[in-house]
């Protein structure tokens, strides 16, 4: 999950739409790279719980089996992240092969899961590079705001940069519309420059702007888990089938 920009609902996509996927039998792991380490706090793994993070695995004090966590969601699993993830951009610059320091830290436990989420800073700094190299696509959530197509080019462009580089695999796996309001004429105008850009890649299905997703994290549970009848948890429902049933179809189409 990556977008430079802060408050697009990364977090908020991370956690929800690795429940819904966790729902249709899909073993999920969560892996938050965040300082602030929402997803985990989303997920109510309180500070106490957080002995081994994230952060570890980058420094290679710990293994990703060490740091792992279950949740409340049969499935889904979480490697928690610290505070201590705000210094690591300035300590791992000297470190050999900086940038694969996450893929290595995962390889031992990917056969463990379908798939893993990682949820990365309001940056392109070092730690979205490692989510970056060690990933196989990357999802962006977008908010439907003005200036939105802006910031959503800077980053295409360090995604290239990346795939170009160190990460020839990497694809953009989709972009996801968040914060839609009906109500406003705007996220329909935002939506449509979104897709008159990106066609396809643009999924269907769009987050609508919901007090229940706020509130759900103050609760330390997905929305799923908070309200499932709710707008944004049925909207989270049907992104991870829309996701599953594109995936199906790409090896038909090649």
């Amino acid at each position: 999950m990556a977008n430079q920009k802060g408050g697009v609902g990364k977090t908020t996509t991370a956690i929800n739409l690795a429940t819904a996927l966790a729902a249709c039998g899909k073993q999920v792991l969560i892996v938050d790279l965040d300082p602030q380490g929402n997803a985990s706090t989303g997920l109510g793994i309180d500070r106490a719980r957080r002995v081994v993070t994230s952060y570890d695995l980058l420094e290679g004090g710990a293994s990703a089996r060490e740091a792992l966590l279950p949740t409340l969601v049969p499935g889904m699993s979480i490697i928690p992240a610290s505070v201590d993830l705000s210094g690591a951009e300035i300590e791992l610059v000297s470190a050999v092969r900086r940038e694969f320091l996450l893929r290595e830290a995962l390889k031992p436990i990917l056969n463990s899961y379908d798939y893993v989420l990682i949820d990365c800073p309001p940056s392109l700094g070092l730690l979205t590079l490692n989510a970056l190299v060690a990933a196989d696509a990357v999802l962006v959530p977008l908010q439907c705001e003005f200036l939105a197509l802006e910031g959503l080019s800077h980053l295409m462009m360090t995604i290239q940069r990346i795939k170009e580089v160190l990460n020839p695999t990497l694809e953009i796996q989709g972009v996801v519309l968040t914060m839609f309001d009906k109500r406003n004429s705007l996220s329909d105008l935002v939506a449509a420059d979104v897709r008159g850009h990106l066609g396809h890649k643009v999924y269907d299905t769009v987050i609508p702007r919901n007090v229940r997703i706020s509130e759900a994290p103050s609760h330390g549970k997905p929305v799923l888990l908070y309200d499932l009848k709710c707008p944004g948890a049925q909207a989270y429902i049907h992104l991870a089938s829309e996701m599953l049933r594109r995936e199906r179809m790409e090896p038909e189409a090649a």
